[in-house]
């Protein structure tokens, strides 16, 4: 027994020493797994995907596209980086792929003679809405390098479509990161995963949140100013990510910019019991009806913000009060209530009387060029379609959605393949109804409103700068529901500036006029510059 001790530590001692030379040869091994992959990832993302090999625990991440590319934006030459491709959202362990989120970055690249600081340049995440829909409106309308060629009035050309450099990106101002929501584009729940499971309000927010986190981390933007741009829904959940960003992650932003915004829903939600947005609409249907000449008199002969101003001081002066008084208005009232709204938006005084002096948004776009077997676009009111349903109640299609889907979606599936190199054969879904039912469960029995997650976002972060973008034409969120939704947000004197409006002669897409393309090109960039000035870059 006392001889087998001497043994036993000789045993010992030889196990320790060669388990010590293994763990320094594995010291001395190339980094590997996810932490080596986001390393390499900031300089060559491609390279660094295809030569890791991960734990086999972990799943493969999913290679990149990278392409550099060139654009001219006011008489200067940019170079740029273009990664395409999946990140690949794991479960809390890290271990499990849950989803593939597609998205575009663009990085400026370094010219002869420049330095880059990622400490003073901005990273902006730009997505757009629905629910269900893809970043490409956003993408290739307004922000991204290249855009969709329309029309003057902002009507498709003729197909085949065409794209052209975009001369008024967004690109010499900030870096871009498109974002797909999971189902949206090329974007799906991993497999064996139930989709579902990030459809509705707050898997939505906690998915495209995390994506922002572990972008803003793999690519080492931590130090950069950060802003988020939405456009519809997006401006719903950018609104919430501002909240969440901060409460989660600690991750907080400099800037919002919020195009075509809807925060609280009761602002445009038409039902029974619910008066808003038979007010708040109004002003919008007085812009249709401006545009297509259903006015007389002076509001015909004058410009449109003349015929906004009546149509507001009519709302807020007489019409709202009105409604409040139900069933209990004289009926005098009513018929003299009618006469000044059918001077407003063009709709017959008997028609408004049957309404109950109610016109929801169905209603006007079908009603307004009944005479003309037309209906107006919901999106976009200056724009027409065909009803082949005349006479009837049933919305045929929406003339202002068919204006773009067609153009923007074969360009972008051209514009994939063929210059930024991602292949796929997976449609791209730039507006699917599968993400359909949304989940509202946090908000039942009432309207959502992230209206207060903003204000309370800002509330705590007193250099948070937000921009509103507004299209007069727009039907879907229009400008009069937002301006209400801002004044309503009970913020603080001291903050209260950080918020500024913008209008454009255009509807919920206002970039697709080109002439206001090259406004929101100006907005934005005064934007930039007031809330880098005030992060002080």
């Amino acid at each position: 027994m006392p001889r087998s001790i001497p043994a036993l530590i000789r045993r010992l001692f030889l196990s320790a020493a060669a388990l010590a030379l293994t763990f320094s040869s594995i010291a001395q091994q190339p980094k590997r797994g996810p932490a080596a992959r986001a390393e390499a990832a900031v300089t060559a993302p491609k390279a660094a995907d295809a030569e890791a090999k991960p734990d086999k625990k972990e799943e493969k991440e999913p290679v990149l596209s990278v392409t550099e590319h060139n654009l001219t934006l006011g008489g200067k030459t940019i170079s740029y980086k273009a990664t395409a491709g999946y990140m690949a959202m794991k479960d809390a362990k890290n271990e499990k792929t849950k989803a593939n989120i597609f998205f575009v970055a663009y990085t400026k690249i370094a010219g002869e003679g420049e330095t880059l600081d990622a400490a003073q340049r901005p990273v902006t995440f730009s997505f757009n809405g629905g629910p269900g829909s893809a970043s490409i409106w956003l993408h290739m309308g307004a922000l991204g390098p290249k855009r969709v060629l329309m029309t003057e009035k902002g009507e498709s050309l003729p197909p085949p479509y065409q794209m052209a450099d975009n001369d008024h990106s967004w690109l010499d101002t900030t870096d871009l990161v498109f974002i797909d929501p999971v189902s949206t584009g090329y974007s799906r729940a991993a497999t064996g995963e139930d989709a579902k499971q990030f459809h509705g309000y707050e898997e939505d927010i906690a998915s495209v949140g995390d994506f922002i986190r572990l972008y803003t981390t793999r690519y080492q933007r931590w130090s950069s100013p950060k802003f988020l741009v939405g456009e519809s829904y997006g401006t719903t959940r950018a609104s919430g990510l501002s909240d969440y960003l901060q409460q989660r992650y600690g991750l907080y932003l400099n800037g919002i910019s919020l195009v075509s915004s809807i925060m609280n829903f009761q602002t445009a939600r038409f039902a029974p019991g619910n008066d808003l947005p038979f007010t708040l609409f109004f002003p919008t249907y007085t812009a249709g009806a401006w545009y297509h000449k259903k006015l007389g008199g002076a509001l015909a002969a004058g410009d449109l913000r003349s015929a906004l101003n009546a149509a507001e001081k009519f709302v807020l002066e007489k019409y709202t009060p009105a409604l409040m008084r139900g069933d209990a208005l004289p009926d005098a009232e009513r018929a003299a209530l009618a006469k000044e709204m059918s001077a407003l938006i063009g709709l017959p005084e008997a028609f408004i009387v049957q309404r109950n002096l109610r016109v929801d948004i169905q209603t006007f776009t079908q009603k307004l060029l009944e005479d003309q077997n037309r209906s107006v676009g919901r999106y976009d009111s200056r724009l027409t379609g065909i009803r082949y349903q005349p006479g009837t109640a049933q919305t045929d299609f929406d003339p202002s959605y068919e204006a773009v889907f067609g153009s923007y979606t074969a360009c972008f599936n051209d514009y994939v393949r063929r210059e930024l190199k991602f292949e796929s054969d997976l449609p791209y879904n730039a507006l699917t109804s599968d993400v359909r039912p949304w989940n509202y469960s946090n908000v039942q029995n009432e309207y959502l409103n992230t209206a207060e997650l903003l204000h309370r976002a800002m509330s705590r972060n007193l250099h948070l700068k937000v921009w509103i973008a507004n299209g007069y034409y727009d039907l879907a969120t229009p400008y009069f529901a937002t301006d209400y939704t801002v004044r309503q947000m009970g913020l603080d004197a001291a903050v209260r500036g950080n918020i500024s409006q913008t209008f454009y002669a255009g509807g919920h897409m206002m970039y697709m006029v080109p002439a206001e393309l090259a406004k929101m090109k100006t907005d934005a960039a005064k934007f930039y510059a007031e809330a880098l000035k005030a992060a002080g870059r």
